[in-house]
C-alpha cells in the first residue's frame, strides 16, 4: 500500500476510529491522540491484513491502543485524579506483581475480541429513529447531509438523532463495563 492508498484510507476511517477512542476515554483531546497513535500503528503494520477487513482491524487496533492507554499507570493516576476514584479494568493484575508479566488474562483477551462486534451490535439494534441514522452515521460512515437526503428528513434532525444515538450507546457501554 502505497502512502497516497493509506491517506484515502485514513480519510474514509478517521472518525470511526475517533469514536471508538472516545467511546473508550470519554475525552477529546485522548481520543485525537489515541487515534493519531492507530493509524501510526496502523501505517507500520497494514501489509499484515487483508484489504477486505482494514475497517474491522483499524477498530480493533484503535480499542487495544485505547484498552492499553487506559492501564497504563499514568491514565490511572491523572484520571484518578479527575474523577476521584477510577476502578481497575477487570483481568488487570495489581501493578508490580508477578501476574503483571504472565501471559495475557484470557478475559482480557476475551474483551479485546469482542469490542468491536459488541460496538456494531449496539449500533445496529438501537431503536428507531436513531438505529438507521446510526448505522449510516458509524458503520457505512456517510455524512449528515447524505443520511438527511436518503431519509427524507431535516439535518438538524439527524444531528439531534446522532446526538440521542450516541447518548444512548454511551448508556450501554457504562452498563456492560459495570457488569
Amino acid at each position: 500500500m502505497n502512502n497516497q492508498d493509506f491517506s484515502e484510507l485514513m480519510r474514509q476511517y478517521q472518525k470511526l476510529v475517533y469514536t471508538v477512542c472516545l467511546q473508550f476515554v470519554r475525552d477529546p483531546h485522548t481520543a485525537e491522540d489515541l487515534t493519531q497513535d492507530t493509524f501510526l500503528s496502523a501505517y507500520t503494520s497494514i501489509d499484515r491484513c487483508d484489504a477486505a477487513y482494514y475497517k474491522q482491524w483499524l477498530v480493533r487496533v484503535a480499542a487495544n491502543k485505547c484498552k492499553d492507554h487506559l492501564k497504563s499507570a499514568w491514565a490511572r493516576k491523572v484520571e484518578a485524579q479527575d474523577h476521584e476514584s477510577l476502578p481497575e479494568p477487570r483481568g488487570t493484575p495489581p501493578a508490580g506483581s508477578a501476574l503483571a508479566a504472565a501471559d495475557p488474562d484470557p478475559q482480557d483477551l476475551f474483551l479485546q475480541k469482542s469490542s468491536a462486534e459488541e460496538l456494531d451490535e449496539m449500533v445496529r439494534t438501537l431503536r428507531e429513529p436513531y438505529g438507521r441514522v446510526a448505522t449510516m452515521y458509524f458503520l457505512e460512515e456517510r455524512p449528515v447531509a447524505d443520511i438527511a437526503r436518503l431519509l427524507g428528513r431535516p439535518p438538524a434532525t439527524v444531528q439531534n438523532q446522532l446526538f440521542r444515538a450516541k447518548a444512548i450507546l454511551r448508556k450501554q457501554i457504562t452498563e456492560r463495563r459495570q457488569e
